[in-house]
């Protein structure tokens, strides 16, 4: 399995990356700070200088229609705010 599952690319996110040097990943549920910096160096070939985890909780939708309403949860997913050394960038939009 691999550990970084996709980029989190937002309108808050690229300011960040903009302002700050900082980028969002969504990364599996049980990939450790070390892992998560191996992963993106090895990927991006940058330096990352700090990385913030966090479990981001589900939350819960509901949706109505002809026969009632439906209940239920989006999934709790990990995210990863990695913050890369002065000079290094990661463009996203490069193989697009």
């Amino acid at each position: 399995m691999s550990i970084i599952v996709k980029p989190i690319v937002t309108e808050k996110m690229t300011q960040l990356g903009e302002k700050l040097n900082r980028y969002g990943f969504k990364v599996a549920k049980n990939a450790n700070k070390i892992e998560i910096r191996k992963a993106i160096e090895e990927m991006y070939s940058v330096t990352v200088t700090d990385i913030n985890t966090m479990v981001v909780p589900p939350k819960k939708k509901v949706r109505y229609t002809k026969g009632g309403y439906t209940k239920g949860a989006t999934n709790a997913y990990k995210k990863a705010v990695v913050t890369l050394k002065e000079g290094d960038t990661i463009d996203f939009y490069s193989n697009i």
